[in-house]
């Protein structure tokens, strides 16, 4: 199967075998990279990163991979483009198509996004939008993965706020047949078109999605503790009110303790300790935080690589 040339807006638009196969290719790169073996499958092939929105593991990861795989990437910030003094995105699309062989967009709008994909001729890859984070949730899979060595019947408990994260890792549970339950304060819930989407592949699945305020009750039986901050980028000036809101729905000893005994701890980063998650937690054996964040640099190397131009996915020798 060949994903070269797809865009990756979104983990719902992926078929369950793209999933397994971007997973597959991420574990052959891992294992090349802790070999010190060169993986240089994208050799002489440019990306281009659009960012709207600031970043530390999006823009090294990327970055740093596209490096690894033999190719170049160039930053390109709001001020850097022309996009930022009103050029059209439609225009912007169909001029980096004639200049690079891949786009990286990390920005608000997942309109925007859809409309670059549109009118771009090369493969357009979602780094981050207010409603989705595809391959921060591909990676968290992934993880899931090596700790536990398998993910379909495995439940997740996401607790804390319905942001574009649960939006995503509701898309990627019900994908490959893990469960999950989502604990938030009544109004908080993700989006329901992302729920919509979530049941449709759970019907095929087998995948159970629980939506709750209970964050005890999601993560009672839990193999993955999930959460994240509780105000994301552009709601700062709502923290205040939310850390009042929110001061239920931490990750503690308390709420660990529902989890079953050798649960795993998931947190997208950064974090705010102390609030959605504590410093106990965060530093504990059952956090897999930090290799979680290792993680985005092999599976966004394996999603460049496949849809830039390994259109197998087999590492070549």
């Amino acid at each position: 199967m060949s994903m070269k040339g797809k865009d990756l807006l979104s983990v719902h638009d992926l078929s369950l075998a793209e999933v397994e196969q971007i997973l597959h290719l991420a574990r052959e790169l891992k294992a090349k990279q802790k070999r010190g073996e060169e993986h240089h499958l994208l050799k002489g092939k440019t990306l281009g990163m659009i960012f709207q929105k600031s970043s530390t593991r999006t823009r090294v990861s990327f970055e740093a991979g596209m490096w690894q795989l033999g190719g170049m990437a160039l930053f390109l910030s709001a001020n850097d483009l022309q996009i930022g003094r009103g050029e059209p995105v439609k225009d912007t699309a169909r001029v980096l198509s004639r200049y690079v062989d891949g786009i990286m967009i990390r920005t608000f709008s997942h309109d925007e996004v859809i409309e670059l994909a549109k009118y771009a001729d090369i493969p357009v890859i979602n780094g981050l939008t207010d409603l989705l984070h595809p391959c921060q949730a591909l990676t968290d899979i992934f993880t899931v993965l090596e700790c536990k060595g398998r993910l379909k019947g495995l439940k997740m408990a996401y607790i804390g706020d319905g942001n574009n994260m649960v939006n995503a890792l509701l898309h990627a549970c019900a994908k490959v047949g893990m469960d999950i339950a989502v604990a938030t304060p009544a109004g908080y819930g993700p989006h329901a078109g992302a729920v919509a989407e979530a049941q449709a592949d759970a019907g095929i699945s087998g995948s159970k999605i629980v939506l709750g305020h209970d964050p005890l009750a999601a993560a009672a039986d839990a193999d993955v503790i999930y959460t994240d901050v509780w105000a994301s980028m552009g709601q700062e000036q709502e923290q205040a009110a939310r850390a009042k809101i929110f001061q239920d729905f931490q990750v503690n000893r308390a709420l660990m303790d529902a989890a079953k005994r050798d649960a795993i701890v998931l947190h997208c980063l950064p974090a705010h300790r102390g609030e959605e998650i504590t410093d106990e937690v965060m530093e504990s054996a059952q956090s897999v935080i930090f290799e979680e964040a290792e993680n985005r640099l092999h599976v966004q190397k394996a999603i460049m690589a496949l849809v830039m131009g390994n259109e197998k996915g087999a590492v070549k020798k």
